[in-house]
């Protein structure tokens, strides 16, 4: 969506806001011996009350109100019985509507006595995602956020995932413009404008460049072992610096 009034922009910031508090105490109370299914009620019972619904689940009737993966699970993990153990690298996604807005938002974190090479995964993402979130404007070339978010990786020694990517949101979780990818396409000659709502999402890996589908039809996982860590916010364009949502 375009976002073109107050009006639009202030139910954009609660669901964001929303989604951002429900990372923040996802990340806060994650514990070794929980499983996946307690971590993803907790966000339930935080969100449920505030007028907030899974994304998801809306969406695409996922199992589950928000998006658990660990290790080498990429994207999509289905909460469920699984026991989150010490030093266990976790991502959640956590995508929400409220009041006819989306906001979609991600985060990975490392348990007690995780490895050093874990740490610095989820950092270098991090990183990644918030140098160019923060250099987003108008007029940039769509395919400069995947050249930057590439660069960056191999620099700092990692792959990226090829077929996973961020997109445009707002009122709904997955709209125009599709494809917001982690490397250059240079035959992509969109162009981002002002008041655009985008979720931009770097897939960092120690290894694998793709994505595979589990089967159990949701969870993308890595072939070889490999991990991946990812980050993910919301934003809306702008001239100047962007109107970050998931913050």
């Amino acid at each position: 969506m375009s976002v073109s009034s107050p009006s639009q922009l202030l139910p954009l910031k609660k669901v964001g806001q929303i989604v951002a508090q429900t990372i923040r105490l996802m990340r806060e109370k994650a514990r070794p011996g929980m499983t996946t299914r307690d971590l993803d009620r907790l966000a339930h019972a935080h969100f449920n009350p505030l007028g907030a619904r899974s994304a998801p689940r809306l969406t695409y009737d996922f199992p589950g109100e928000t998006c658990i993966s660990v290790n080498d699970q990429i994207a999509h993990g289905i909460p469920g019985d699984r026991v989150l153990q010490k030093g266990d690298l976790v991502n959640v996604d956590v995508s929400l509507e409220c009041d006819g807005y989306f906001a979609d938002s991600g985060a990975s974190f490392c348990l007690e006595e995780a490895s050093q090479e874990k740490k610095r995964l989820c950092a270098t993402s991090e990183h990644i995602l918030n140098t160019v979130v923060s250099a987003v404007r108008h007029g940039m070339h769509i395919r400069e956020i995947g050249k930057r978010i590439h660069s960056m990786a191999t620099q700092a020694g990692y792959n990226v995932i090829l077929n996973l990517a961020g997109h445009g949101t707002g009122r709904a979780l997955h709209e125009e413009p599709f494809d917001i990818l982690n490397y250059e396409d240079p035959r992509d000659n969109r162009v981002l404008e002002s008041g655009s709502v985008i979720a931009i999402e770097t897939f960092i890996s120690t290894g694998a460049q793709f994505a595979m589908e589990a089967k159990d039809g949701w969870t993308l996982t890595t072939h070889d072992g490999s991990l991946v860590a990812q980050f993910e916010h919301t934003l809306v364009v702008r001239n100047q610096e962007p109107i970050i949502l998931t913050a």
